[in-house]
C-alpha cells in the first residue's frame, strides 16, 4: 500500500514514520525548500506525549527539550506580578511534560524516519483526482503520483483541504488574535530571563521571552485584533501592535530579524463536518486546529497521526480505518477546541479586572491541590491516548 502525505511538519512526520513501520510505501511532500527553523516553544504533554513514548521518539524529544523553572509575569516597569511554578504544573501531569521548540520536535520525528521514506521538498499537490481505490496527484513540479491514500497534514492553511474539501473560509474560525515569533540576541536580556518564561502582565497584547541553548532569546507575541487578513509586512505589524509596550519590548522590536525569519499568523481553529472524502483524509491542524489557546496542538497532531496509522494497520480496509480514526478522534479535538475558546479571556485578558483575577488564580495555584485544578481549567481534562480497535 502506498500513502502520500502532504506536509513535513509534526503530524506528517509522525504519520510517515509510523506508516512506514507498518509496511507502507510512504511519500512525503513539503512545499518549503527544507526543514523550517521558525516556530516557538511548546509544552508537549497529553496524548501526543504518550504516542511519542509508544513510537520510541520520546527520549530524543526530552533530550532536545528545555528545563523551565517558572512562567513569570512582569508589568511594564519590570516588576514581577505573578507566576506559575512549572515543577508543580509538571507534577499535575505526573511528570509527563517537556518544553521543546517546534522545530526541535520536528527534528526528533524526522530523525526517526527510515531512509526508504521518500521525503520531497519544494513540491506539493496542484491537483487531486479521487477514485474509489485511490488518488491521482498532479504535483507543482509537473510530475504525477498514484497512491492508495492521500493525507493532508499541511496545517491550518492546508492545500489538500482546499483542493478536495473546498475553500478555506468555509472552515477557518478566527478567534480574534494574531501571533508572532522570532529569535534575537541580547546578552543582558538573556541573563535576566534565565530559565523562565518571562511574559508581560498586560491586557490586549502580550510579549514573552525565553532563552535558547545557543545563547539567543526567543520572542513569542500575541495580540487581540479584529483583522482576519495577515499583514504584508510582519515587522511593521509588530511595531504597530507592540511599539508602546514597555519593559523589554522596545529592545526586542529593535532586534527583530528580516520578515522571512519572523513567524506570523492568525490564531484560528479549523471546524469541519467531515475529515475524509474517499481515499483522502486530513490530520493535525489541517482538520482540527485547536489554536495556541489550547496549548496542545502539537500533542494532538502527534496523537492523531499515531491513531490514524494504527487504524490503517489493523482495520480490514482503508475506508474502515479512516472512519474509525475520525469517529475516535473527532470528540477529543472538539472538546479541546471548546476549552480553548473558553480559556481565551485568561490567556490574554481584555480588561484590568480580568488581569487581576488571573494574578489571583496564579497565586492560588501554589496551594495544595490547586495546581491540578488550574491545569484542568487551562487545558481541559486529561486525555488518554486512544487505542486502535481491532477488526
Amino acid at each position: 500500500m502506498k500513502a502520500v502525505i502532504c506536509g513535513a511538519g509534526i503530524s506528517g512526520l509522525a504519520l510517515a514514520g509510523r506508516l512506514e513501520r507498518h509496511g507502507w510505501d510512504v511519500v512525503v511532500l513539503e512545499k518549503a525548500p527544507g526543514p523550517r527553523g521558525q516556530g516557538y516553544m511548546i509544552d508537549f504533554f497529553g496524548p501526543g506525549y504518550d504516542a511519542a513514548d509508544a513510537m520510541g521518539v520520546l527520549p530524543r524529544i526530552r533530550e532536545l527539550g528545555y528545563r523551565v523553572r517558572e512562567a513569570a509575569y512582569f508589568d511594564e516597569r519590570g516588576r514581577r506580578r505573578a507566576g506559575l511554578d512549572y515543577r508543580r504544573f509538571a507534577d499535575a501531569l505526573d511528570g509527563r511534560l517537556v518544553s521543546v521548540m517546534r522545530p526541535d520536535l520536528e527534528t526528533a520525528l524526522r530523525e526517526r524516519l527510515s531512509p526508504v521514506v521518500d521525503l520531497r521538498y519544494r513540491t506539493g499537490p496542484a491537483g487531486v483526482e479521487a477514485h474509489p481505490d485511490g488518488v491521482h496527484l498532479t504535483l507543482t513540479d509537473g510530475t504525477t503520483l498514484d497512491a492508495d491514500l492521500l493525507v493532508g497534514a499541511d496545517g491550518v492553511h492546508s492545500t489538500v483541504r482546499r483542493l478536495v474539501f473546498g475553500d478555506e473560509h468555509h472552515y477557518l474560525r478566527h478567534l480574534g488574535f494574531h501571533t508572532a515569533a522570532f529569535v534575537f540576541t541580547d546578552a543582558e536580556l538573556h541573563a535576566r530571563v534565565r530559565d523562565r518564561f518571562a511574559l508581560t502582565d498586560t491586557t490586549g497584547r502580550q510579549m514573552g521571552f525565553y532563552n535558547l541553548r545557543d545563547g539567543s532569546t526567543a520572542v513569542f507575541a500575541v495580540h487581540r485584533t479584529g483583522a482576519d487578513a495577515l499583514p504584508e509586512d510582519p515587522r511593521a505589524a509588530l511595531r504597530h501592535a507592540y511599539g508602546t509596550l514597555g519593559w523589554w519590548a522596545p529592545r526586542a522590536l529593535d532586534r527583530c530579524p528580516p520578515a522571512d525569519e519572523v513567524y506570523y499568523d492568525q490564531v484560528a481553529q479549523i471546524e469541519m463536518d467531515r475529515w475524509t472524502h474517499g481515499r483522502v483524509t486530513l490530520v493535525g491542524d489541517a482538520c482540527g486546529a485547536v489554536s495556541l489557546l489550547a496549548g496542545q496542538g502539537a500533542s494532538l497532531g502527534v496523537a492523531g497521526a499515531y491513531l490514524l496509522a494504527e487504524e490503517l494497520d489493523r482495520a480490514p480496509s482503508v475506508t474502515d480505518a479512516l472512519d474509525r480514526y475520525e469517529r475516535a478522534w473527532r470528540p477529543v479535538v472538539t472538546e479541546k477546541q471548546r476549552v480553548a475558546r473558553k480559556a481565551a479571556r485568561w490567556f490574554l485578558p481584555e480588561s484590568a479586572w480580568q488581569l487581576r483575577v488571573r494574578r489571583l488564580l496564579l497565586r492560588a495555584s501554589a496551594l495544595p491541590g490547586a495546581d491540578r485544578v488550574l491545569s484542568t481549567a487551562l487545558v481541559g481534562k486529561p486525555t488518554p491516548l486512544p487505542t486502535a480497535r481491532r477488526a
